[in-house]
């Protein structure tokens, strides 16, 4: 049996990959067809997967393209992201020791962005057996697109999950009910910004430092008494 070390494999899996993708850009050329400069991105990782940036205004249009024009009927999830890294740290973190001042730069993964919080959505078309995630920039004034409802009837409790762990309001909803938190609650727990305040008063249970076993604690003395 032959052994691989992860640089092999890691080099037999890049030779493996397809230089091009006609699949995935074809994807984008329709999106480029139908949306023109409300394109604003794409990233394709060839025999993989496919990313697309769309403007705030085309962010309805785009899902009927993803589904009539892409084929992509088969709707995955929507939710958000909060690129903003952590202001209180990494929760593994000693509260005892002196925290780096956190990272303010802001990097918004494949396809690009420009604004701290993006919404994202994904489809999958059984036809042309590949999936497509959209994504796109909201502006921090203004935390609010046009609901996929009437794209996909799957989305109600996706957009509803945002809303409530995000703070994004998705217009023509109708319904942005909270799913798991009290009425009363208050603040969006999935902002990089919200404090977890039981990470902050007890310790990462991997940080608490580890006793010696009883057999270590006497040392060298221990070993000259046995002899």
């Amino acid at each position: 049996m032959s052994h691989l070390s992860s640089a092999d494999v890691d080099e037999t899996t890049e030779a493996e990959a397809p230089a091009t993708d006609e699949a995935r850009e074809e994807i984008v050329a329709i999106f480029t067809e139908e949306l023109g400069d409300a394109l604003l991105g794409s990233h394709i990782r060839p025999g993989d997967d496919v990313w697309l940036r769309v403007s705030r205004d085309a962010w309805r249009t785009a899902g009927i393209v993803l589904r009539d024009r892409a084929g992509c009927r088969a709707f995955e999830f929507l939710s958000a992201i909060d690129w903003l890294p952590s202001p209180f740290g990494k929760s593994e973190d000693s509260p005892t020791d002196e925290r780096p001042e956190p990272d303010t730069e802001i990097v918004t993964g494949y396809a690009g962005g420009d604004t701290r919080f993006q919404v994202f959505a994904r489809a999958l078309s059984y036809h042309r057996k590949l999936g497509v995630t959209l994504k796109v920039d909201l502006p921090d004034d203004d935390l609010s697109i046009e609901t996929w409802l009437p794209v996909f009837a799957g989305v109600n409790w996706h957009e509803r999950e945002t809303h409530e762990m995000f703070g994004i309001d998705f217009v023509g909803h109708g319904h942005l009910a909270p799913i798991y938190l009290p009425g009363e609650f208050e603040g969006h727990p999935l902002r990089k910004d919200f404090p977890l305040l039981a990470r902050i008063v007890k310790p990462w249970p991997g940080i608490v430092d580890v006793e010696p076993m009883p057999e270590a604690e006497g040392g060298a003395d221990d070993e000259e008494a046995s002899e």
